[in-house]
């Protein structure tokens, strides 16, 4: 995963009874996530031990003791293990029956299965953290989210019914969808600030390949897609034919009330996504290269999690795919519909948008197909120059008039071919040379 700061929430419980306490070790270092242990803890209805290393008050202990939470001095001299050990005494002097303490990092706790580790004999007990959990051969379903705050809640109500865990990866929005999609049942990740739409697929890539899942199934978080369509690409994916399955508008059964306009626009993009990729059999044609609704297994989560060629903007989707096709990776399409007709759908220009795209594609095919796509038209578009300027001497020959409209036309495409010729075999050249 990426070195971007992110931080993970989920949701609440009900209490467990103040029996439980949770110690805290507070240091300089850790003032965030040993504030939100607190925080969550007392949200679930369970005592705080603060454990204040040395004399000299930190955040984290000035802000408990305004609370009111308890806290316990101790020499700083020691190690983790040691602390941890000072605050299990501390809880036995209280008469806490169980004191549950994370490292001084503060990784989050997972209440329910570290309580259910509690045996009577023992008054510490080590948390089970969200990392402890294994996802192992689940169906686990990624949402990247950027100010939805509107849709991001049902989003995830409705995806929980679908699959045994939903994390959103919050980019850095300015509203409540990290708070609202934490109470709607997610593990959220957060980036720091915006980074874009690849930048958050690429986290929920690293975080599915770390949590070892089954599949990731990726949906937009403004409602476009419908949730109830997830056990189709799951399923689709679990038959072992494919590493990469799309939900798709125009695939099968696939439909979209999408405007002509933005059809028009998919088209255009979709047919230089095959070209560039080399596909040229409709059969082995991708119909829907812009589809957010995507099923990957871990096989492709593993190599796109350390895939740096995939782009942090919207461009991402064409980066995946040329991944996918690069590395013999199988895609296949399950028709899907997209709906338009929710608020605000898209806050991408589709103008911008498409051009950013085409931008995109081009740039890849002439790093990575120079020859095809610009040497062989760029010879042929000699071959029609030099054809049209055999029509314009045959007609000053035969007429004893120069035709300049053909002339110009042969002057244009004469041109033009052996620019994208020179162009294509110089760059194939460099790639040779590079490689």
């Amino acid at each position: 995963m990426s070195g971007e700061s992110i931080e993970t929430r989920t949701d609440g419980q009900q209490a467990q009874g103040s029996a439980v306490a949770v110690g805290v070790i507070a240091t300089d270092d850790n003032t965030d996530s040993a504030l939100r242990t607190i925080h969550r803890a007392l949200d679930r209805g369970h005592e705080v031990l603060v454990l204040q290393l040395g004399t000299q008050e930190n955040e984290t202990v000035r802000f408990a003791k305004q609370i009111g939470v308890e806290t316990v001095q101790a020499n700083a001299a020691g190690d983790d293990q040691r602390h941890r050990e000072e605050l299990a005494i501390a809880a036995s002097v209280k008469g806490y029956e169980t004191i549950i303490v994370p490292s001084s990092d503060c990784e989050r706790i997972v209440y329910d299965e570290t309580l259910e580790r509690a045996d009577e004999d023992s008054l510490q007990v080590d948390p089970v953290t969200e990392r402890d959990v294994e996802l192992s051969g689940e169906t686990v379903v990624g949402i990247p989210a950027y100010n939805e705050a509107g849709s991001i809640a049902r989003v995830v109500r409705e995806a929980r019914a679908y699959a045994d865990s939903v994390i959103v990866v919050d980019d850095g929005s300015a509203d409540d969808t990290a708070e609202l999609a934490c109470e709607a049942g997610a593990v959220v990740l957060e980036h720091d600030r915006n980074h874009g739409y690849g930048q958050a697929l690429k986290t929920l890539f690293g975080e599915a390949d770390e949590r070892n899942v089954g599949s990731l199934v990726v949906i937009d978080a403004d409602g476009q897609h419908d949730p109830a369509d997830i056990p189709r690409l799951a399923d689709s994916l679990e038959e072992g034919e494919a590493n990469l399955v799309i939900g798709s508008r125009f695939a099968g059964s696939g439909d979209t009330n999408a405007p002509v306009y933005r059809r028009f626009g998919l088209w255009v993009v979709n047919t230089l996504t095959n070209l560039s990729m080399g596909i040229v059999r409709s059969r082995s044609r991708v119909e829907d290269t812009q589809s957010g609704f995507r099923a990957y297994d871990s096989a492709l989560l593993e190599s796109l999690a350390d895939e740096s060629e995939v782009g942090d903007k919207m461009s991402a989707s064409t980066d995946i795919l040329y991944h996918a096709h690069e590395n013999h990776f199988e895609v296949e399409e399950v028709g899907t519909t997209i709906d338009y007709d929710v608020e605000d759908a898209s806050s991408h220009n589709p103008i911008s948008h498409g051009l950013n795209l085409i931008n995109n594609i081009l740039k890849t095919v002439e790093h990575q197909r120079p020859i095809s796509v610009l040497g062989v038209p760029g010879f042929l578009s000699t071959m029609v120059g030099i054809g049209f300027g055999y029509w314009t001497f045959s007609n000053l020959i035969n007429s004893g008039t120069f035709p300049i409209g053909l002339g110009l036309i042969s002057i244009f495409f004469a041109l033009i071919g052996i620019f994208s010729a020179f162009t294509g075999i110089i760059l194939h050249a460099l790639n040779q040379h590079s490689s």
